[in-house]
């Protein structure tokens, strides 16, 4: 019987044999370069390192053999200011866990914005950044993700201003912005 879906593969599936035999004895590529977990116990701290937080890769090249992208965590402790840094090329996603980020980007860090608990944070490329633990008290844990395999961090001597310029946070809930 032919399968033509306007394009052109190989139809024929492990599963349609009910033997499970392929043909050959060779096993399939993906049972070993498929699905990866990295556990939380597993994470390399060996990546690039800004001042006043410590990065940890869970997927990466190197690690799982990511080519687009890099994700790890990143903790920064209570009352602690990251130094000023950029990503290159590279796009970054930050997913608040626990605590209470505040960002500060700019030439001169001169803009700030919160995010929490469940909150996502996105930094363009090349944009020079702050992250700080606004919480004296608490750890501020997340969750990154970067659109290359390889870690990037560019650190900056930018000195921040005095009082950055407040920016509201806007998402879709809180569409006009919020704080």
């Amino acid at each position: 019987m032919s399968h033509d879906h306007g394009h052109s593969h190989d139809h024929s599936h492990a599963h349609d044999d009910p033997a499970g035999d392929t043909g050959d004895m060779a096993e399939p590529a993906w049972k070993h370069d498929g699905v990866r977990v990295v556990g939380a116990n597993q994470l390399d701290v060996n990546t690039a390192q800004t001042p006043g937080m410590n990065r940890a890769a869970a997927i990466n090249f190197a690690r799982v053999g990511a080519q687009k992208l890099w994700a790890g965590t990143v903790t920064i402790h209570a009352d602690a200011k990251t130094g000023a840094h950029h990503h290159g090329p590279l796009e970054s996603v930050i997913y608040v866990v626990r605590g209470r980020a505040r960002m500060r980007w700019g030439e001169k860090l001169e803009f700030t914005a919160e995010a929490g608990p469940g909150d996502f944070i996105y930094v363009p490329p090349f944009v020079p950044h702050q992250e700080i633990n606004a919480s004296a008290t608490e750890p501020l844990e997340c969750v990154l993700c970067r659109s290359d395999g390889e870690a990037v961090a560019v650190n900056l001597d930018i000195e921040p201003v005095e009082k950055p310029e407040s920016v509201l946070w806007v998402d879709p809930t809180h569409p006009h912005g919020g704080v």
